[in-house]
């Protein structure tokens, strides 16, 4: 999260100001759990607030913020204050990390594959390693470099 803050912050991002605000929210609602671990549905507020400001300016927030969120009601799942996390072992080989909301029930399960890379970090989900082509059909060999504000990534804009 501070990598991506930090981009936001030195980078010229078009929606500097909604990710800024979405930080506040982020961080408001971990503030508002520490404080007081009663106050589940303040910062479940905070949460609802920042998942909908995303949804309506159409903005991909970082994999490491989803992941601390409950799909179904919104609650920000911290271990031990609104959700509790187990190791789980799924097949013989294959361990789970399970994380459940105590507020609706819900259930999340990453797995613990030390190989596993997430979609945003492969090779092949960059911009800069596809071929670009231009109105004639042509493939472009460079392009200037420039922060995609989908994500913390360096990619290469599309002319």
């Amino acid at each position: 999260i501070t990598n991506t803050l930090n981009t936001i912050m030195t980078g010229n991002i078009k929606d500097k100001e909604a990710f800024q605000r979405l930080n506040f929210l982020y961080q408001a609602a971990h503030c508002v759990l520490a404080q007081n671990p009663e106050n589940v549905e303040l910062a479940r507020f905070y949460c609802f607030t920042q998942k909908t400001i995303s949804k309506r300016l159409v903005l991909r927030q970082d994999p490491s913020v989803k992941r601390t969120l409950c799909k179904k009601c919104c609650s920000l799942l911290v271990p031990g204050v609104t959700a509790t996390v187990r190791q789980r072992r799924c097949s013989r080989r294959q361990r789970m990390t399970m994380v459940r909301c105590l507020s609706c029930g819900q259930t999340k399960r990453f797995p613990n594959n030390p190989g596993y890379q997430l979609w945003v970090d492969r090779p092949e989900a960059q911009l800069e390693n596809q071929p670009q082509l231009d109105n004639t059909g042509n493939s472009q060999v460079t392009l200037p470099a420039q922060l995609c504000h989908y994500c913390t990534k360096d990619f290469e804009s599309i002319i």
